[in-house]
Formats: structure tokens, C-alpha cells, sequence
């Protein structure tokens, strides 16, 4: 995709609710900065599960704050890595073609995007941009998930239940990172990524059931939704720590309030720790990760790639699910 000329850019948009068959490209103003707000050249981007929630209207909860009928903002995407192009006049912590990573409310899938000048960092010498752009997202999810809620430390047992996707493939590395021993729950045909990315153990849920275990757990981050509370909280210690990712299940008008209600409401009567998570973009956090991706013990895992103008496409094919690691838009 080019620009038609300096003023304007080509993006993709939704004009309604419903999947990939409604996106289509528009040409579009090409955004200015604000004082502290910085326009980045998209040069990659990937999806999340969230686009897919804003895409569709669902939960149908959702569209109280996003829009009834059809979605207040058209363009969409979140995740992107690109240079930055112009500055507000009160940024002071980028410049002019600085590489920069980040996680934006919507219009990533352009040429530019426009946003406050935290909602980025730097991307790592060590990175492409198809990596950097992996990040944001999935990245931040697992990084608060571990960290900050489940508290990991060296020598725990952390078990990871959906470890091959966009977030599970940085919760193992992560884990890692923090010291913990890691055992990894996915399917047979991605149990060998898994296994290289770091794992201690890999469990294939097809041939095994991690809910029976002599081994206790100190942390369960469960990506995938897919057991009942009491079973993941057998595996835990005393007091042992449950993390519930927005990958819970649910139906599609409330989604998951009803099952997050529950892990809140048990959370009261029990010396286990339960809680669900909610990421929240932090600069701070970018910031770590391209410290972690730096250093090498963190790397994004690209399953599929496509250019940017067959984003219809890859929408269609990441919405099936059951993704190794991270898909990516790019318009290198």
C-alpha cells in the first residue's frame, strides 16, 4: 500500500460488525501529532485477540462502550512496530527516526498511527520490526499475569495451560526468565516449539490430563479456559496462585463475566489465590520486554506472516485459532 499523497494513507477498516468479510481498505487523512503524541510509519503489525472481539462486536456487552449498531472506530489493530515520523511538541523520549514498538486503541492496520507517546518504546537492536511488532500485546499479558499477579519466583512450579499461542509462547519464556521450573499444557503438533522455547515439561492435553498431578503447582496461568475451577485448583498449592486470562470461556452476550464472577466470588473463601487478568499497556513494561528480547530471553514465536494488503486474509485465518505463537501483518 502507498500513499496517495502526504495528507492521506491507505487503512483498513470496518464499517460494520462481523468477520474478516466486511474489512476493506479506505483512503483516509494521514494523522497529525498532538503535543504529546508521536505518528509512526507502520512497518509491521500483528493481531490479538482483541481485534478479533472489536471486529466482531462480542461479547455484545462489548458494545455498550464500542458502539451499538456499528463500531465507533472503524480502522482497526492494536500491535505495530515502525519509525517514528513526527513528534508532538512535549514528547521528549522519542525523535525522529527512532525504531519504536507499541500497543495503540485502534488503527495499527495503516500506513501511520497516531498516539500518546507512551504507548511505545524502543525497539531492541537484536529485533526485526515482524518481531518487535509480536510484542506488545501478548507480551505485556504474560508479563502481568507472572509478575505482578502470580508473583514467580526462582525454584517455583509454574504450569502454563495453553502454551503455544501469542500469549502462552511468552508466558514460557517469561517463567523462564523469572527463575521458575515450567510446565507447559498444548496440543501434539506444537510440542516441540514449545519444548525449544524453554519448557521443563511439556504435557500433550491429547494423550494427558494436567489436572492429575503428585506435583503440586505454585502458579497456574490459564490461557485456554478450557477446565472447570475446582480441577485447576487441585493442582495447586495451599497457597498456590490461579491467573484467568481474558481467554476465558463465556457465550457471546455476556462472554466472560459469569465465569470471571465465579473466580472472583471463590477467590473470598479460599486460602488459594484467584484472580482474572485484565492487561493494562504500560511503557514501563514495554520497556522490560525489549529489555528481556535484548538479552535474549524472550523471543517472539511467528507462526504466519502476511503483507499488510491481505489483512482480510490473515483476520480470516488467525480467527480459526490454535495459532504457534503470533501472526504478522507487514509492509516491508
Amino acid at each position: 500500500m502507498t500513499d496517495v499523497d502526504t495528507a492521506s494513507m491507505t487503512a483498513w477498516v470496518a464499517p460494520r460488525y462481523g468477520g474478516s468479510e466486511v474489512l476493506r481498505t479506505e483512503i483516509v487523512p494521514r494523522p497529525a501529532a498532538g503535543q504529546r503524541e508521536v505518528v509512526v510509519r507502520v512497518r509491521a503489525a500483528s493481531l490479538c485477540s482483541g481485534d478479533l472481539h472489536l471486529l466482531n462486536g462480542t461479547p455484545y456487552l462489548l458494545r455498550l462502550g464500542f458502539g451499538l449498531r456499528r463500531p465507533k472506530h472503524r480502522m482497526i489493530g492494536q500491535n505495530l512496530a515502525g519509525e517514528v515520523v513526527a513528534v508532538g511538541a512535549l514528547v521528549t523520549e522519542f525523535q525522529v527516526g527512532d525504531r519504536v514498538f507499541g500497543v495503540v486503541p485502534s488503527g495499527a492496520f495503516a500506513e501511520y498511527v497516531c498516539a500518546e507517546a507512551g504507548s511505545f518504546a524502543i525497539v531492541p537492536a537484536a529485533l526485526s520490526m515482524e518481531e518487535a511488532a509480536a510484542i506488545p500485546d501478548s507480551g505485556m499479558t504474560a508479563l502481568q499475569g507472572l509478575r505482578d499477579i502470580g508473583k514467580v519466583a526462582p525454584g517455583q512450579r509454574v504450569l502454563i495451560n495453553g502454551a503455544s499461542g501469542g500469549v502462552g509462547s511468552f508466558a514460557v519464556q517469561i517463567a523462564k526468565a523469572l527463575g521458575a521450573h515450567v510446565t507447559a499444557v498444548c496440543s501434539t503438533r506444537h510440542v516441540e516449539m514449545v519444548r525449544g522455547i524453554g519448557a521443563d515439561v511439556v504435557i500433550d492435553y491429547t494423550a494427558d490430563d494436567f489436572t492429575h498431578t503428585d506435583a503440586p503447582y505454585d502458579v497456574l496461568f490459564d490461557l485456554a479456559g478450557n477446565r472447570r475451577l475446582r480441577d485447576c485448583r487441585r493442582v495447586l498449592t495451599a497457597d498456590g496462585v490461579f491467573i484467568s486470562s481474558a481467554a476465558a470461556p463465556g457465550d457471546n452476550w455476556f462472554g466472560p463475566v459469569r465465569w470471571l464472577g465465579e473466580v472472583a466470588l471463590t477467590d473470598l473463601f479460599v486460602r488459594q489465590t484467584l484472580k482474572a487478568l485484565l492487561m493494562r499497556p504500560a511503557a514501563a513494561d514495554l520497556q522490560y520486554l525489549a529489555g528481556l528480547a535484548a538479552d535474549g530471553a524472550v523471543r517472539p514465536v511467528i507462526e504466519r506472516r502476511f503483507p499488510l494488503s491481505d489483512t482480510a486474509a490473515a483476520v480470516e485465518v488467525f480467527a480459526r485459532g490454535h495459532a504457534s505463537g503470533k501472526t504478522v501483518l507487514t509492509t516491508l
